[in-house]
């Protein structure tokens, strides 16, 4: 019995001790899917999360969510520090009885009592080791305690600075996207010719925070849990509104007309489009000079190189309504018309008079 006290109590000790690496130290992503922290943080925030959703939404029910960030953190490392007296209780208590204890204290209880006084370096005196084990384990306990103590100390202060550069630009966000953020408030107060430098300024430091945001979050997981200091500030909520914005710029420049490829270019002014219907006299006429053979070769383009461009680039539109007019123009040469029917669109042929 008291080896598998021992066993038990050095697995305890090694997965505490590397998943206290893996969190605080790691600066990688850890994809194992059994690790103490995460297991930690699925249950206590199914809990916390459910005593939120009982209270009605306002200010109590933010300030309790955001409490749990900061809260879940100190009892994570409550709980480290918990699982490492027992470990090593465990290892004192399967090594025998190596202590000198007063009379009426004895067993388990005895062992985990001076596990929790070495951790934390107390040395009150009324026990004492008697063996070399159990002089050994004491070192160690007392060393890991300090190191422990001292990971914590360097831990805390990094993980606020952490928090204070994510939210710095989301405080500097409101100022120029409203609150709440949005992409459409962004872009109207950044209309006008002289602000697309301002906006693009702008996307370039929201770009730099995006790649600080990864490493943090990254070498930082319990920052997920911590919400904003002020009402309507999200990290996630400003973080949608600048992708918004970027795909609402991509998608404007996707809609601008593209410029005519070279053949066509010089091959002479497109065809006129304008109200009234496309005539064989308002095509491009031929050069009048262009006969056949060598000419004529040069007078056009290739047959080649005209279908190799997209059929779209043939005939590039200035505008909406230039497309508009060049649809309808191309129905009535053709002698066709849409009509919508009942809610279908039936097509229906008729000869030019």
């Amino acid at each position: 019995m008291r080896v598998v006290g021992v066993v038990g109590g050095v697995a305890v000790l090694l997965g505490v001790l590397w998943d206290a690496f893996e969190t605080i130290v790691l600066p990688r992503c850890v994809g194992r899917r059994v690790r103490l922290t995460r297991s930690f943080y699925r249950l206590t925030w199914l809990a916390w999360r459910a005593l939120g959703r009982r209270l009605r939404p306002g200010n109590f029910r933010g300030n309790l969510l955001s409490v749990y960030g900061p809260l879940s953190l100190l009892f994570l490392l409550a709980t480290w520090a918990v699982l490492l007296i027992v470990a090593f209780a465990l290892i004192q208590w399967g090594a025998g009885d190596q202590l000198n204890v007063p009379a009426g204290v004895h067993g388990f209880a005895a062992d985990l009592y001076y596990s929790g006084t070495t951790m934390f370096t107390i040395g009150l005196g009324d026990l004492a080791p008697r063996s070399t084990t159990a002089r050994i384990l004491t070192v160690l306990e007392g060393g890991t305690g300090l190191g422990f103590l001292a990971l914590i100390l360097g831990y805390l202060p990094v993980m606020a600075q952490a928090f204070s550069r994510r939210e710095a630009n989301i405080s500097l966000l409101d100022a120029r996207a409203g609150s709440p953020s949005s992409a459409a408030e962004l872009l109207k107060r950044h209309f006008g010719p002289d602000a697309y430098d301002a906006l693009e300024r702008l996307l370039a430091e929201w770009e730099r925070w995006s790649a600080d945001l990864l490493e943090t979050q990254i070498s930082f997981p319990a920052l997920v849990y911590y919400r904003s200091q002020h009402d309507n500030q999200s990290w996630i909520s400003a973080l949608t509104t600048i992708l918004d914005t970027c795909a609402l710029i991509r998608l404007r420049r996707s809609l601008q007309p593209v410029p005519a490829p070279a053949c066509i270019a010089g091959a002479g002014p497109p065809a006129s489009v304008g109200s009234g219907p496309v005539t064989r006299g308002a095509r491009q006429r031929r050069p009048a000079t262009a006969g056949r053979g060598r000419d004529r070769a040069e007078a056009e383009p290739a047959a080649s190189d005209v279908r190799a461009i997209p059929r779209r680039a043939r005939r590039v539109p200035t505008d909406a309504a230039a497309v508009m007019a060049a649809r309808r123009a191309r129905r009535r040469q053709l002698g066709t018309d849409a009509i919508a029917t009942s809610g279908r669109r039936r097509i229906f042929g008729h000869r030019r008079q």
